[in-house]
C-alpha cells in the first residue's frame, strides 16, 4: 500500500504543472501599427542618403522590413515589401524590380521560418536571418551581373553579414517601446 502511495506522488510531480516555460520572460506585447509605420518610413527616408552608395553597407530598410515581417506579419507582409522596394529602385535608378526582389524575397523568408525564429532570442535569430539576407541579396545580385555581362565582385556580401550582425541591435532599439509599457505595469505578476 505504502508503495501505491509513493507511485502516485511521484506521478503528481511529473504532471503538466511541473513544467516549466522555455522563456521566463512575459510575451511581446503587439507593436502599435503607427509606430511601424513610423519606424519603416524614417529608415526609408535615411537610405535615401548616398552613404548606401557603399556596396558593403548595411540595406537597413531590408532589416528593417523583415524585423517587421517577423514579430507583425499582419501589418507588414510581402507587399509592402515588394513597394518599398520600387521605391528604392526608383530613387537609385537602378533596375527597377532589383530591389523589389530583393525585399520581397527577404520578406518571404522570414514569414516562412517566423514560427522557428519566435522561439528564439535575437542573438540566436541573427544566425537563422543570415541565409535569408544572403540568398534575397544573392538573388539580385546575379540578375545585375547577368544582365551587365560581368560578375559585380563579393562585396554585397558583407551587407548581409552586416545586416544579421545588426538584427540584435534592431530587436532591442524597436521594442523598446512595448518593454518600456511592460516595465510600468507595476500590477502584473
Amino acid at each position: 500500500m505504502a508503495r501505491r502511495v509513493k507511485v502516485e506522488v511521484s506521478r503528481k510531480g511529473a504532471g503538466l504543472s511541473s513544467l516549466e516555460p522555455i522563456d521566463a520572460a512575459p510575451f511581446r506585447l503587439a507593436a502599435n501599427p503607427g509606430f511601424i509605420w513610423l519606424t519603416v518610413v524614417l529608415v526609408w527616408l535615411f537610405s535615401l542618403l548616398p552613404w548606401r552608395v557603399w556596396q558593403p553597407a548595411p540595406d537597413l530598410l531590408l532589416l528593417v522590413i523583415a524585423y517587421w515581417c517577423l514579430n507583425e506579419p499582419r501589418r507588414m507582409g510581402m507587399g509592402t515589401a515588394f513597394c518599398f522596394g520600387i521605391l528604392m529602385d526608383v530613387h537609385d535608378g537602378s533596375l527597377l524590380g532589383v530591389h523589389a526582389l530583393t525585399y520581397t524575397l527577404a520578406a518571404y523568408g522570414t514569414l516562412v521560418l517566423s514560427r522557428r525564429l519566435q522561439r528564439f532570442n535575437s542573438v540566436v535569430q541573427c544566425l537563422h536571418v543570415l541565409p535569408i539576407f544572403v540568398i534575397a541579396k544573392s538573388a539580385s545580385r546575379l540578375i545585375e551581373g547577368w544582365l551587365a555581362g560581368e560578375w559585380l565582385g563579393w562585396n554585397w556580401l558583407w551587407s548581409a553579414f552586416l545586416m544579421a550582425l545588426l538584427w540584435p541591435l534592431v530587436d532591442v532599439l524597436l521594442q523598446m517601446p512595448q518593454r518600456r509599457h511592460e516595465e510600468g505595469d507595476g500590477g502584473a505578476v
